[in-house]
């Protein structure tokens, strides 16, 4: 991990242009700078590319260009690239004397890009997998190859045999490889806090941490988003910066279409094969949440046989809301961004009345045929009231456990908890079964006594398949 922080300081330590003083690196003096490799680099970045031949163009210009910077000779031929790629190799390794590193940066955004057209995604999957395949076959002219990307698709469909892969998403050792952690905050950038302050905008920095920080693949440290962290330090403002510019809309479409039950995101069970590796034909919506960074891992354990399982859940304030808030634009006809305040308000109040209003009237607002649309009207029901609340940017969880018991929603609006039961009933008149099942399980009672909560309010919520509104509505 040490030899991926080399442009790290240490202690905040650094020069007026930026860079850090021979000490403050690691790898001066931990690594022979005199041992040489070339380099072959190959980036998919930039895009998107449409089709197969904007695919294979880009390939053989970006080999074209590595011939020429490492001086080799090369000659492009349209439709051949495998061959190319394999002939690169072969002649780098020559002309130094070297094996070769391979680089590949964003190796699966050709296929990402078209998730949404299953037809064009298997079509840039096979081109990939015809150049990747060189790798296995030129395995004895390379010293290092090193792949980033964003999903971990099977490497059966992929990498056509390349099995020697080595995956460090979840290895412990690597956990902080690719977010600053709470130290980086506290030494490193500590002089960007002071000078926040001394402008007279300063940051929190409880409040840096509850937006951005929360990121974690299995061990001790929780990472920041390092584009947020960046973002919020220059301009001294709290905002979904990484979400404003990466706002995921084949994700939401696909979610929405799928009829994905939103309350599930803060609280998912994962196994490795959950985590792993996928295609374009096999994407579960859990599998594509976590790989693209809108779920993190919460915490793991063993199951009876040994194996590590896994809680996944949303990484902090950022991506609950701005999802949610994409999912809810989705979910209804119409945003309800002049509710948003006033609920708000009403949760931090204690105000059930206003609360009720404003939920009934977002509820009368739909249309019948928006729940059939759906496909499945009681999970339509309860991912919009969970993704509405959880836009508005109020703290909450989704099936919440406490003392072996299962809390439909628990929300904490500064001192105020909310404890929500909901009940799906068949008829049209409340029958008081939510609020009742919260009095005889005591739900609330985890909550009473928690520290900074002066008020605690059990809400039971009952929805009509027969009306599609809420028909009761009881607090105490």
């Amino acid at each position: 991990m040490r030899l991926f922080r080399a442009a790290r300081t240490l202690r905040g330590a650094r020069w007026g242009d930026g860079s850090a003083p021979r000490e403050a690196l690691y790898l001066a003096d931990h690594w022979d700078w005199n041992q040489r490799y070339p380099v072959v680099r190959l980036s998919f970045v930039e895009g998107p590319l449409n089709d197969e031949a904007e695919l294979v163009e880009a390939i053989t210009l970006q080999l074209s260009e590595n011939a020429r910077r490492l001086q080799v000779p090369f000659e492009p031929t349209p439709h051949h690239f495998r061959s190319q790629f394999d002939r690169l190799l072969c002649r780098t390794a020559e002309h130094y004397n070297q094996p070769v590193v391979v680089l590949v940066d964003e190796y699966d955004k050709p296929i990402l890009d078209h998730l949404t057209n299953p037809e064009v995604a298997s079509v840039m999957r096979n081109a990939l997998r015809n150049l990747y395949s060189v790798l296995k076959a030129r395995s004895d002219c390379l010293r290092f190859v090193f792949l980033t990307g964003v999903s971990k698709f099977s490497q059966v469909s992929l990498f056509s045999g390349l099995n020697n892969l080595h995956d460090i998403t979840v290895s412990e050792e690597f956990g902080s490889l690719c977010g600053y952690t709470d130290a980086d905050l506290d030494t490193v950038f500590a002089p960007e806090f002071a000078a926040a302050a001394a402008d007279g905008k300063p940051l929190d920095r409880d409040r840096v941490r509850f937006w951005y920080n929360g990121y974690g693949w299995g061990g001790a440290n929780r990472v920041y988003n390092p584009f947020d962290v960046l973002l919020c330090l220059a301009e001294r403002e709290y905002r979904p910066w990484w979400f404003e510019t990466a706002t995921p809309t084949f994700l939401v479409e696909l979610l929405k279409a799928r009829g994905f039950f939103t309350p599930q995101l803060e609280r998912t069970y994962a196994t490795h094969q959950l985590l792993g590796s996928f295609d374009v034909g096999t994407m579960p919506s859990e599998t594509l949440l976590w790989q693209t960074g809108y779920l993190t891992i919460r915490s793991k354990e063993q199951d009876p046989a040994g194996e590590t399982t896994y809680w996944l859940g949303l990484p902090n304030h950022e991506v609950r809301k701005a999802l949610n808030e994409a999912l809810v634009n989705a979910l209804l006809p119409e945003p309800p961004y002049a509710l948003a305040h006033d609920v708000a308000r009403a949760l931090f109040e204690g105000d059930s009345d206003t609360l009720q209003a404003h939920m009934s009237h977002l509820f009368a607002s739909i249309p019948s045929h928006w729940y059939d649309k759906a496909g499945n009207y009681e999970g339509y029901y309860a991912s919009v009231f969970y993704s509405f609340l959880a836009s508005t940017g109020v703290a909450l969880t989704a099936e919440a456990v406490k003392a072996k018991t299962r809390i439909d929603l628990v929300v904490q609006a500064g001192a105020t908890v909310w404890v929500i039961e909901f009940k799906v009933i068949e008829g049209e008149e409340a029958t008081g079964a939510a609020l009742a099942q919260l009095h005889a399980r005591d739900y609330a009672a985890a909550y009473r006594h928690a520290p900074g909560v002066t008020r605690v309010i059990e809400l039971g919520v009952e929805f009509s398949k027969t009306t599609r509104r809420i028909v009761g509505w009881e607090a105490r």
